[in-house]
């Protein structure tokens, strides 16, 4: 059985490389992609996904609040965020929304 999962990140080209990088893997299912807080919800009603690979920085309103109201409809969705923020305050924050884990995704740094 796959995990059907549900991209949310507003920038394109990120859900891009996260399809690349997932649609390749055999017990995974991308069933479909949002770029706000407002699309993922209505996109988890429609498709049902298990798991929610979620940003934290969306246009609408924070990963965080859109977490929240995804839980308080669908609990037995699982939310991973990945994200950028590395602080403690968002690992927090989202585990508080209902987030079951929390992967910060590290920028290649340019060396001074």
């Amino acid at each position: 059985m796959k995990t059907r999962l549900l991209l949310v990140d507003d920038h394109a080209v990120v859900r891009s490389g996260l399809r690349m990088l997932l649609g390749t893997e055999s017990d995974v299912e991308i069933i479909g992609e949002a770029g706000t807080a407002a699309e993922a919800l209505v996109s988890t009603a429609d498709l049902k996904p298990d798991v929610i690979l979620m940003d934290i920085g969306l246009p609408d309103k924070s990963g965080i609040e859109a977490t929240r109201d995804i839980k308080a409809k669908f609990p037995e969705v699982a939310i991973v965020a990945l994200t950028i923020h590395e602080d403690e305050e968002y690992f927090f924050k989202m585990l508080e929304a209902g987030a079951s884990g929390y992967v910060p995704s590290a920028l290649p740094r340019k060396n001074c």
